[in-house]
């Protein structure tokens, strides 16, 4: 098969693609923000030495963990109304949508961090006649932080990727753009290398930056 590439046709709406790309990470950075202190929450429920504490965030966690993305996008979008007659736009469904799925995650990275910090850190700090929250504080998570960077990094760009979701809720992200050009030049080939190249770029510099910042943190 012949077939002739034609990105300049494609490259003509580089507005729609500008406006998807802003809306993919409009998302994403709020449901950062919030999975990040949600997961810390969750994390340190986890953690407690109270059940009624530590059974909900366990079932929380399980739940999230256990069910696709997609049927959460549809489930704030669709469902909610129906149960208590509020109607969230697009934008607001998927970001609850990602954030308290990612709130999982994080709390799960949360988790593994600190239980990975040797029983012996925690112990030399009482000793010092620290309470568990300045221990943990001051010992326990500044050493667990270097540990986190690296899932911390990997989960926050399944959520960038997961973002891709929003467009079957007709939300004006990157792929959802796509597909508006794509029905209007009946250019596929090109218009979604060019979504893959778009959506290469952005993960490859975060993943620099964390890697910069990983390193930083092993120094000090």
């Amino acid at each position: 098969m012949n077939y002739q590439w034609n990105f300049k046709a494609v490259l003509a709406y580089w507005p729609m693609f500008l406006e998807g790309l802003y809306g993919t990470v409009s998302i994403a950075c709020v449901a950062v923000l919030i999975g990040l202190v949600a997961g810390g929450v969750l994390a340190a429920m986890r953690l407690s030495r109270t059940k009624w504490l530590r059974w909900p965030a366990a079932f929380y966690i399980d739940f999230y963990r256990n069910t696709p993305g997609i049927v959460h996008f549809f489930w704030f979008y669709y469902a909610l109304p129906v149960l208590t007659s509020i109607r969230l736009g697009a934008f607001e469904a998927a970001v609850i949508a990602l954030s308290t799925q990612s709130a999982a995650f994080y709390a799960e990275v949360f988790r593994g961090g600190i239980n990975s910090i040797a029983r012996g850190q925690w112990e030399g700090a009482f000793a010092l006649g620290m309470t568990r929250l300045q221990a943990a504080r001051r010992v326990i998570v500044p050493q667990a932080a270097r540990r986190m960077i690296p899932p911390l990094t990997e989960r926050t760009f399944e959520l960038l990727k997961t973002t891709s979701l929003a467009s079957t809720l007709a939300y004006s992200e990157l792929l959802y753009q796509a597909m508006q050009v794509t029905s209007t030049t009946f250019r596929p080939l090109e218009v979604y290398t060019l979504v893959a190249a778009i959506y290469f770029v952005m993960l490859f510099v975060l993943s620099k930056l964390a890697g910069v910042a990983e390193r930083r943190l092993a120094l000090a």
